[in-house]
C-alpha cells in the first residue's frame, strides 16, 4: 500500500528540487504507477502549478512539459504530423482514455520502465530531455542513466526530416506489450529503438533497410523471459517487428 504523510505543491521547480533531495520525498506524475507500490512517502512533491503541462512548438521543435498526458501527445495535431503518426500510435493502446488523461510523458520517462512504449517511441527520434540540474541530454544518453534525484522538466523534440513508424505485440490490446519497436530514417540515419524485453528500450543504428539488416539488428537484442512471454519468443518478435518497421520505411521512402 502507498502512504503519503504530507502533500506539497511546489511553487517554484527550485523548491522541488530541494525537497527531492530527501530520499523519503518523492515527485509526482500521474501517480498510475507509483499508486501500485508498496511504499512510504515523507512528502509528495506535486508540479501542476509550475506550467509544465503545456506542448510548445517553435520552428525547430516541441517543447513537452513534464507534466502533459499522454492523451495531450495522442491529439497534438503538430507533433503527429511530424512523426508521421508515431507519437499517437504508441499511446493509443495504453489501458484506455481514462487512464491517458492522468498518465504524465514526464513520468514514463523518467521511470526508464522497461514496459515503456513512450521511451521506446522517442528514442526513435531526435529527442532530448531537459534536467533542472543536469542541463540538456540527449533522451538515448538518459535512457541509460541511473535514477537521481533530478528532475525532468521538458521533453524536447527536433523537427528532424525523416520517417518514423511504430510496431508493438500485445498479448491483449490493452495490456503491456509483449515487445515494442520504433524506428525512424532520417537522412541517412537509420535508428531502431527496442522496448519491453521485458528491460527498458534500447537503441541501435542499422545501415539500410533491407533483410541483412534487420537480422544484423535483431540478433544485437538482448531479451528477457516474464509472464507475458519467453526469451525465444521475443527474440523470433524483434525480428518480425523490425521488418515490418523496415518494410512501412522503404515503402515511406518510395511513397
Amino acid at each position: 500500500m502507498l502512504r503519503i504523510k504530507e502533500f506539497v505543491k511546489a511553487e517554484s521547480l527550485e523548491q522541488a528540487y530541494e525537497l527531492n533531495q530527501k530520499r523519503t520525498n518523492r515527485i509526482l506524475g500521474g501517480m498510475l504507477w507509483m499508486r501500485m507500490t508498496n511504499a512510504q512517502i515523507q512528502k509528495a512533491i506535486d508540479l501542476s502549478d509550475l506550467g509544465l503541462d503545456k506542448i510548445e512548438e517553435t520552428e525547430d521543435e516541441f517543447l513537452i512539459g513534464c507534466m502533459v498526458t499522454l492523451r495531450q501527445l495522442e491529439l497534438h495535431e503538430g507533433l503527429n504530423e511530424m512523426s508521421e503518426g508515431l507519437v499517437r500510435n504508441c499511446v493509443e493502446d495504453i489501458v484506455g482514455v481514462q487512464f491517458r488523461n492522468l498518465a504524465t510523458v514526464g513520468g514514463s520517462l523518467f521511470g526508464r520502465f522497461g514496459f515503456s512504449d513512450v521511451l521506446t517511441a522517442f528514442l526513435a527520434m531526435d529527442s532530448y530531455v531537459e534536467l533542472y540540474k543536469g542541463g540538456i541530454v540527449p533522451l538515448s544518453e538518459f535512457a541509460a542513466m541511473k535514477r537521481d534525484n533530478d528532475i525532468l522538466v521538458r521533453v524536447i523534440v527536433k523537427k528532424t526530416k525523416g520517417h518514423y513508424v511504430y510496431q508493438s505485440h500485445r498479448n491483449t490490446k490493452t495490456d503491456f506489450p509483449v515487445l515494442a519497436v520504433a524506428a525512424s530514417k532520417m537522412g541517412d540515419e537509420i535508428k531502431v529503438s527496442v522496448g519491453a524485453r521485458p528491460a527498458r528500450a534500447v537503441l541501435f543504428a542499422a545501415k539500410d533497410l533491407t533483410e541483412d539488416s534487420v537480422c544484423q539488428v535483431a540478433q544485437k537484442v538482448v531479451t528477457g523471459t516474464n509472464l507475458r512471454a519467453s526469451k525465444e519468443f521475443r527474440s523470433h518478435l524483434a525480428k518480425v517487428l523490425i521488418g515490418r518497421a523496415f518494410v512501412q520505411l522503404r515503402g515511406k521512402e518510395e511513397a
